[in-house]
């Protein structure tokens, strides 16, 4: 049976075309794939006839719904742009939109870092949940160990979730961690105490026996989502009596991994090592798709800690950013 075309407008074959430049240099694409679909359909549905990329089709296309955040308009005009300039290189005519027309501050968000007394209260939360003879795994196994990945190896959510068995190499204490954004994959030494409690761990979880190759492994199959995550670390707050301050002010869970990081540059700071030289490392070791996110870390510590800013200062000012919001992956 012949394969049914997934794209139906007359800009099928550009579309199909520019999925495939994308994903022939490292990208995924997934999100904006199926993102170019909504679009065929758009214009299936409303330019049935219409061969050119025309201003007023990606006029149309790129107006802002009901709704809809600037961010997320922004994510559809830069697809569409990308669609453009790929067409325009085809040689097909197609109009570009001006990236001066909309611009958004992506990061607006700034991190929410845990003091030291607040880690040891979500420790001690998800210690009581380990120590439960009740309770989901997620919350008894799970949950306390995923915890100190995060916070101990920086990780994000999602490489986290989807860490394989034998991406956790126990002999040697390292983390393979795979398919990630940007596409950096990369090697991770863990803490001996971190590697330890995976031992313990696997020694409590009997993955093989349900053919679950996840190390977390979800009891119905595959691995937990991003949103159970979310919704467990929100009632560990709250356990440990740490507030929400509001949307888009946090705590999130993506904030362990923002500590982690300036923590990191603070015990460089005091142990006085060279910034310049140690940097790279650890934007190599978040898997940062550049030197961006690692240079707002540096801001963020000296905001954070004033008495370091004298010595921050004194080996690296020109790369700390003079920025009002922090840029991080």
């Amino acid at each position: 049976m012949p394969k049914e075309n997934l794209y139906q407008s007359n800009f099928a074959t550009q579309i199909e075309g520019y999925i495939k430049e994308k994903r022939a240099v490292g990208y995924k694409f997934q999100t904006g794939a199926k993102v170019l679909k909504r679009f065929d359909s758009f214009a299936h549905s409303n330019y049935p006839t219409e061969t050119i990329l025309t201003k007023q089709l990606v006029m149309e296309w790129t107006a802002r719904k009901p709704n809809e955040t600037i961010s997320t308009q922004c994510g559809r005009i830069s697809l569409i742009r990308g669609l453009a300039e790929f067409m325009n290189r085809m040689g097909y005519p197609a109009f570009v939109y001006p990236r001066a027309m909309v611009t958004v501050n992506r990061y607006a968000y700034i991190p929410y870092i845990f003091s030291n007394d607040e880690i040891r209260k979500i420790f001690e939360v998800c210690e009581d949940y380990a120590a439960t003879k009740i309770g989901t795994p997620v919350r008894k196994l799970d949950l306390p160990l995923l915890i100190r990945m995060l916070y101990g190896c920086g990780l994000r959510i999602s490489e986290a979730v989807n860490l394989n068995c034998e991406d956790v190499d126990l002999n040697k204490g390292i983390l393979y961690i795979r398919n990630t954004k940007f596409n950096k994959e990369r090697i991770l030494p863990m803490a001996d105490s971190l590697a330890e409690r995976c031992r313990e761990y696997l020694e409590s979880v009997i993955v093989e026996r349900t053919g679950n190759p996840y190390f977390f492994p979800s009891p119905y199959g595959g691995y937990y989502s991003e949103a159970t995550v979310y919704k467990l670390f929100r009632e560990v707050l709250r356990k440990a009596g740490i507030s929400h301050l509001g949307r888009g002010k946090g705590p999130r869970i993506h904030d362990l991994r923002h500590t982690f990081a300036v923590n990191c540059l603070k015990k460089w700071v005091l142990e006085g090592k060279d910034l310049n030289s140690l940097l790279p490392y650890l934007s190599a070791y978040l898997g940062h798709e550049d030197m961006r996110g690692s240079q707002r870390y540096l801001r963020l510590t000296a905001d954070l800690y004033p008495d370091l800013t004298t010595k921050i200062e004194e080996t690296c000012s020109y790369i700390i950013p003079e920025v009002k919001m922090y840029e991080t992956n």
